[in-house]
């Protein structure tokens, strides 16, 4: 029978088990959790940078698997030749349309760096099961993607090297930096206030402007 002193007695086992794991704990530790292994930090360590392809990985491929790969992966959503089906992104065309009401944003027409679109295939496609293509086959796809748009040749392979050779056709309309002078930093270089001479001279209390609660969160009510 479970009875009062039944539960006791689990009670008092679950409190040494937990006193038992927190004195195995290290210093400074709750208890539970684990050092990321190598392998564990590699699978999430997949990021590549866009100016110059930092972090692609070993691998190649060609137009013509590419080719192959999308029809099977990627046709169904963005169309044959990167057309787009119903709501799905255009991924070719939309030269010179940036400028018109309604712009094409295409791989072609706006993004600025090759390396960047291995990477967004690497990480999300296909949309059904990301992370199931080999660097091989994301390659190819990169390598097949930029040939419907006209910005490499049917031969070319992609790679480490080659992607970030690659100038894209937006390359050159991106601005990296913010020259508007309301949003320039304008750090103080003389007369600079002291931290510790810095006074509140106004502040929201008895403006009602922030109605103070008691309670707990489901029965709150202003004062």
């Amino acid at each position: 029978m479970f009875n009062s002193r039944n539960r006791a007695m689990l009670l008092a086992a679950a409190v040494a088990a937990v006193a038992t794991a927190a004195g195995a704990a290290e210093p400074g530790y709750y208890g539970y959790g684990k050092i990321a292994s190598p392998e564990e930090i590699a699978g999430w360590n997949i990021d590549v940078r866009g100016d110059d392809g930092a972090g692609l990985p070993p691998g190649s491929g060609t137009v013509a698997r590419g080719t192959e790969v999308f029809s099977e992966q990627c046709a169904s959503c963005h169309g044959t030749f990167g057309e787009g089906e119903g709501r799905f992104p255009k991924l070719a065309g939309g030269m010179g349309t940036l400028k018109h009401d309604r712009p094409e944003l295409t791989v072609g027409s706006y993004w600025p760096f090759a390396p960047t679109l291995f990477d967004y295939i690497n990480r999300a496609m296909p949309m059904q099961a990301p992370h199931t293509l080999s660097a091989d086959d994301v390659y190819a796809l990169t390598a097949y993607i930029l040939n419907l748009n006209d910005i490499v040749p049917n031969e070319f392979v992609a790679d480490q090297d080659s992607l970030a050779k690659v100038k894209m056709p937006n390359r050159d309309s991106f601005v990296w930096t913010d020259p508007r002078p309301d949003t320039m930093a304008k750090p103080c270089m003389s007369a600079c206030a002291n931290p510790a001479d810095v006074k509140i001279v106004s502040t929201a209390e008895g403006r009602d402007l922030t109605p103070r609660t008691t309670g707990p969160l489901d029965t709150m009510q202003p004062k």
